[in-house]
């Protein structure tokens, strides 16, 4: 179960360059991306930061949860933009649609990408802007997400692999290896 606030980014069509700009892609590990996650809106050419980009404002940090525009993660296909948020510290992007690379992106790196109606998303938004302490719920194992501040939970859908994946901490080698026994077993079965 994930509780936590929210950073409110209410524009649609955010792609993976505005995620993270490609020239922040040289890099051959995944540490260090958040630093750069929407580095081309959250600072000024001088590198100081834009004081009202929601990830400046003080009123949103820890937040663990980012709450996006209609389609999120569209673009190219960079798996960066998922590694930028995770290691930001966002554990979910709710949205009313994400981009289906995106998506798979998010699933295959820790990240879970929660849709929900039109109507809830700009309700959660005026809720956040109301309140920036508001909280939500993510109960990843019920497949809930409730928003107690406006009375409202909700199922959302995920495929039961990914679920699997993210309530374990896997990859998918991880949870190859999971099943070692299992195919250790199978293996003997067959030999002659």
């Amino acid at each position: 179960m994930i509780r936590t606030t929210c950073i409110p980014l209410p524009v649609e069509n955010v792609d993976t360059d505005q995620i993270i700009p490609a020239r922040f892609l040289k890099a051959t590990t995944r540490a260090g991306f958040g630093d750069n996650l929407f580095a081309d809106w959250r600072y000024l050419p001088d590198g100081s930061p834009v004081p009202d980009f929601p990830l400046n404002d003080p009123r949103y940090a820890g937040a663990k949860a980012l709450v996006a525009g209609r389609n999120f993660g569209c673009g190219s296909s960079r798996e960066h933009a998922a590694w930028a948020l995770a290691d930001y510290g966002i554990k979910v992007v709710i949205s009313s649609f994400f981009a289906d690379i995106f998506r798979g992106n998010a699933l295959n790196n820790g990240l879970l990408p929660l849709q929900v109606s039109e109507e809830l998303l700009q309700r959660l938004f005026r809720q956040i802007e109301a309140d920036p302490a508001t909280e939500i719920l993510v109960d990843l194992e019920n497949q809930s997400l409730h928003i107690p501040a406006l009375d409202e939970s909700v199922t959302f859908d995920i495929d039961p692999y990914k679920k699997l994946c993210l309530l374990n901490g896997y990859d998918d080698i991880d949870y190859i290896r999971s099943r070692r026994e299992a195919i250790e077993a199978w293996e003997k079965g067959l030999r002659i």
